[in-house]
């Protein structure tokens, strides 16, 4: 997609015909800022509101940076705290964790926020290159709510979205992709806010040694340290390694383990679904499924001992 930035906001506004007041789902990622900014562009700043979910799983440095881009684009931020965390389904982390914390968000939005906003339609930043991936169960969620998905139905893949999000001038527009902080606790080990707080305060400590993409996955006493290729020998040569461990250690983990294998997107999930694939199917997906241990794919090298 090599349309303009005036044509793609001209198609959104096209697309959103008889939307007059529109709520974005937001997260301050990418995604949701590049279609909150179209959004704004399209109806008017005053006619948009940037709906961010609160809830434990939202790291809070996540929180402030997703109000600056708001801020930025002068378009009001509405906070909606959700309760997943009640959901006996969400804290038992199967595949379609994703599915219940969506479902319980639109829920919430559909219950108060619609309402109390005058909203005519809400959307959400999904593009076309996640659409077309097994692993998004909350897409699910968001179909069965109506929630609207302008990026994908306007053909707007991550290449186009980061495009757009540059021509905007948005601060985020470099920023790496953020999940939420479930995403690190392996599926079918239990979601709780402690385990939360561990991975946002190992994450926390590693952006301020200057690592600004990571991921800490929690298998138990072991954080499970995922970098990008071309910071993982800085992260094990001293005098960062100490520091990595000691981080890793004041957030609750025995053991720091940095995974060779980098930045992996849908580590957890993609091995246990396939397209299609029904919820009792889950189980016989793998060791992973099956295993009441933690589980560290391509954890080979340790930044602590004993």
């Amino acid at each position: 997609m090599t349309d303009s930035l005036s044509a793609v906001v001209a198609r959104l506004g096209d697309a959103l015909g008889g939307v007059r007041r529109l709520g974005v789902a937001f997260s301050g990622g990418v995604d949701s800022s590049v279609l909150l900014a179209l959004a704004a562009r399209a109806l008017g700043r005053e006619q948009v509101v940037a709906l961010l979910g609160v809830s434990a799983s939202l790291a809070a440095d996540e929180r402030t940076a997703a109000h600056a881009v708001a801020r930025d684009l002068d378009v009001r931020v509405v906070e909606v705290a959700t309760a997943e965390m009640q959901r006996p389904q969400y804290r038992a982390n199967g595949p379609d964790r994703c599915y219940h914390c969506k479902d319980e968000l639109f829920a919430t939005i559909d219950a108060r926020v619609v309402r109390e906003q005058r909203l005519d339609a809400v959307a959400y930043g999904e593009n076309l290159d996640d659409a077309r991936r097994p692993d998004r169960p909350g897409s699910r969620a968001a179909a069965e709510h109506r929630v609207l998905r302008p990026l994908a139905d306007l053909g707007l893949a991550k290449a186009d979205v980061r495009r757009l999000a540059g021509e905007l001038g948005l601060a985020c527009a470099d920023k790496p992709a953020a999940p939420c902080l479930a995403s690190r606790i392996p599926h079918f080990a239990e979601v709780t806010p402690a385990k939360l707080r561990q991975v946002e305060q190992a994450e926390a400590a590693l952006r301020r040694l200057g690592f600004t993409d990571s991921r800490v996955r929690h298998h138990g006493d072991v954080a499970r340290i995922e970098l990008p290729a071309d910071d993982l020998v800085r992260a094990v040569s001293e005098p960062l390694r100490t520091a990595v461990h000691e981080a890793v250690v004041a957030a609750g983990f025995r053991f720091a383990a940095v995974d060779l294998a980098g930045i992996q997107s849908g580590a957890f999930t993609l091995p246990l679904v396939t397209v299609g694939a029904k919820p009792d199917e889950w189980h016989h997906a793998g060791p992973v499924a099956h295993s009441s241990q933690p589980q560290t794919p391509a954890a080979v090298g340790t930044a602590a001992r004993d």
